[in-house]
């Protein structure tokens, strides 16, 4: 592109012209490449944040990875422990009994998932201390049969600490009388609260050596070892490494896989909205179409005179490409720069709305995420950027070419 056209593409731009109406399609046009892709920008920002807030919760209490037996139990777990820790990505590794039971305090009865855990090593894997209320983890010591529950299932037992629940295993003894369930009285040490429904309603921690008596296994023998890595978005191909270092039959999973449902709801969701908003910023884009479409017709003329002074029409087309990427950048910087902003303080923009109009959007007592959390990601604000731009530039092709078309004998006749 010479000089001269983008000198007068520029001029273009700048100059007022006799028709006001199209400076005002105009300024609508950059105002709204401006808008969309603030909105754009936020919104997948805020849908980051939601995921993001979703996954450490649910891996302060589930595991990146799982190992466990194909027979249901696995024994001489430090020695597969040892071998998944020859992994460079394995940063510590814990066992664990998992099973299920019923809790019961008078008539109330409710069914949960019993884990039996080391305190000590438990703690390097999960962020389960960091979510007590009340009491410690390492409370739980082998042979008092204490027991860690949830927030919801304390409140629907009516439990605290120090409250004594009657924890019973499926696994029954046989006796005269027929087969009976095994139960055994427990004492609560504490409370925690994930902020995730279905570990907090459903979930009670116990030390490992209490599960093992309950659940009639042998001192060497567990459900599995829980893994935690470095990159927790390195679990599939670090899953796939470790077959080979382990060397029991033993089945192998990870987190992406045991809570696909939640993140893949998240992702279809952000894609929705991230189309739906695109919309937006399309409309505001092929505005341009119109606004040059005018310019073209007010700048006939202009083009003629270019024309008879020896502009070819590829110079012309240029001269209006300039005008209308001109509104594309303008309009795409300004939106980078009120999204990026937005983004990081949308947490700020909503309590401000929150204390104006005296509203609630996310009630504590519905929702357990109770702020709007943000995550703005650089893939995302480019990917929003290049569309955005992209899309300024198809809008300009065609009013260009019409431009680059105009007769100087016509478009003189009359002046």
């Amino acid at each position: 592109m010479s000089a001269y056209e983008l000198f007068i593409g520029l001029r273009y731009t700048r100059a007022k012209r006799r028709n006001h109406f199209i400076s005002f399609i105009s300024l609508i046009s950059l105002l709204g490449i401006t808008l969309g892709m603030t909105a754009l920008i936020t919104v997948m920002s805020v849908m980051n944040g939601f995921q993001k807030e979703v996954r450490t919760r649910i891996l302060g209490v589930a595991s990146h990875i799982q190992v466990s037996s194909v027979e249901g139990t696995l024994t001489n777990w430090p020695q597969v422990a040892h071998e998944a820790s020859k992994h460079p990505q394995v940063e510590a590794a814990a066992p664990y009994v998992g099973a299920q039971g019923m809790v019961s305090v008078g008539q109330v009865v409710r069914g949960v998932m019993v884990r039996g855990i080391l305190p000590a090593l438990e703690d390097k894997v999960a962020d389960l201390d960091r979510m007590m209320v009340n009491g410690k983890l390492d409370e739980l010591v082998p042979g008092e049969f204490g027991i860690v529950v949830g927030t919801e299932l304390a409140r629907a037992l009516g439990v605290s600490r120090g409250d004594r629940i009657v924890l019973i295993s499926p696994q029954g003894q046989v006796t005269p009388a027929g087969i009976l369930p095994r139960l055994k009285q427990f004492t609560v040490t504490g409370i925690f609260e994930a902020g995730h429904f279905e570990y907090d309603s459903a979930l009670v921690l116990i030390h490992i050596a209490d599960a093992q008596k309950l659940y009639r296994m042998e001192d060497d023998q567990v459900s599995g070892v829980r893994l935690k890595l470095h990159d927790l978005f390195q679990a599939p191909q670090v899953v796939r490494e470790l077959v080979p270092l382990i060397s029991q039959d033993t089945h192998i999973s990870d987190w992406t896989r045991q809570h696909a449902n939640y993140f893949r709801a998240i992702q279809i969701e952000k894609r929705m909205l991230s189309l739906i908003l695109a919309l937006i910023i399309a409309v505001a884009a092929f505005n341009i179409v119109s606004t040059l479409v005018m310019a073209v017709t007010d700048k006939q003329p202009d083009i003629a005179i270019l024309r008879t002074l020896g502009a070819s029409p590829r110079s012309i087309m240029k001269i209006f490409i300039v005008q209308g990427t001109l509104i594309g950048v303008i309009g795409t910087a300004l939106g980078v720069i009120g999204g990026v902003l937005l983004a990081y303080n949308v947490s700020d923009v909503i309590a401000l709305v929150e204390r104006v109009f005296s509203v609630q959007f996310l009630s504590r007592e519905v929702y357990y995420i109770s702020e709007i959390p943000s995550d703005p990601q650089m893939a995302d604000i480019v990917t929003v950027a290049v569309v955005s731009f992209a899309l300024t530039l198809l809008a300009t092709i065609y009013p260009s070419y019409r431009a680059s078309k105009v007769n100087p004998a016509e478009a003189l006749r009359y002046e």
